[in-house]
C-alpha cells in the first residue's frame, strides 16, 4: 500500500519497530497528526481471548475524562415522560414507530441509538441495520435503560462502546490531536482500566497482546503490552 508523503514523514519520526511507554507514544501521535483537520486519535488492543466463546467476551462503555472531540448526534427511543425527558436532555432525535420507518427507508444521520427497555420489542427489527454498525441499543452499554436522559447526558459527555471485533481486537477513539498528550493519556489510562477490570475468567495467558495508538491519517505508534497490570 503506497503512502503519501506526509505519513512517510511521520513515520520518520520514530522507530516503527520499537515499543513505547504511553505517555511516549502519544506524544509520538499528536506529532504525527499533520492533516488540515484535528484529527483522531485512535487505540487498538489487542486480547488473548476467543471472541467466539461466550464466556471470552470483553464488552463495555465508560465516559471519558474529556470526551472524545466528537459531536454526538444521539436517536432515542421512547414515548410518553421518557421521550420529553430525552428531549430536555439534548436528544436530537426522539420517536418510536415513525423513527424505525425512517431507518428502514435508510436515514442513518445519528451516531449513538438508545432505548427505553420496554421499547426494545420494536428496535429489534433494526437488528439488521443497527447490530453490523455496531448501534444496536445494549444494557451492558447502558443505552437500554429507563433512564434515557441519563444515558443522553453520558452520549453527549464523550461516553463510548468498547467491545471486541472478530479478530479480537478493540478499536476505540480517545480524543482529538488537539487535545494534547496529556489529555489523552487520561482518556487512554481511563479505556485501559475499564478493558483491564473487564477481563474474563476464562481468559488463559497473557490479556493484553499489543496495543497501538494512531490518528486518523498517521502511522501507528506500538505500546509495550507488559506496562499494563493484569
Amino acid at each position: 500500500m503506497k503512502h503519501g508523503k506526509k505519513y512517510v514523514d511521520s513515520a520518520k519520526l520514530f522507530d516503527r519497530t520499537n515499543l513505547y511507554d504511553v505517555n511516549e507514544a502519544l506524544d509520538i501521535a499528536v506529532k504525527t497528526g499533520k492533516a488540515k483537520f484535528d484529527e483522531t486519535v485512535e487505540v487498538h488492543v489487542k486480547l488473548g481471548v476467543d471472541s467466539r466463546h461466550a464466556d471470552q467476551q470483553v464488552r463495555g462503555a465508560i465516559v471519558l475524562p474529556h470526551g472524545t472531540g466528537k459531536s454526538v448526534r444521539v436517536l432515542v427511543f421512547a414515548k410518553a415522560d421518557k421521550a420529553q425527558a430525552a428531549t430536555d436532555a439534548g436528544a436530537e432525535y426522539v420517536g418510536a414507530e415513525d423513527m424505525v420507518a425512517k431507518i428502514q427507508g435508510g436515514w442513518m444521520d445519528f451516531d449513538v441509538v438508545i432505548a427505553s427497555p420496554d421499547m426494545m420489542g420494536l428496535v429489534g427489527r433494526l437488528g439488521k441495520v443497527l447490530g453490523p454498525r455496531g448501534l444496536m441499543p445494549n444494557p451492558k452499554a447502558g443505552t437500554v435503560t429507563p433512564d434515557v436522559a441519563k444515558a443522553v447526558t453520558e452520549a453527549k459527555a464523550g461516553k463510548i462502546e468498547y467491545r471486541l471485533d472478530k479478530t479480537n481486537i478493540i478499536h476505540c477513539p480517545i480524543g482529538k490531536v488537539s487535545f494534547g498528550a496529556e489529555k489523552l493519556q487520561e482518556n487512554f489510562d481511563t479505556l485501559l482500566g475499564a478493558i483491564v477490570r473487564a477481563k474474563p475468567a476464562a481468559a488463559k495467558g497473557q490479556y493484553i497482546r499489543s496495543c497501538v495508538v494512531a490518528t486518523t491519517m498517521g502511522p501507528g505508534v506500538k505500546i509495550n503490552p507488559s506496562k499494563f497490570s493484569v
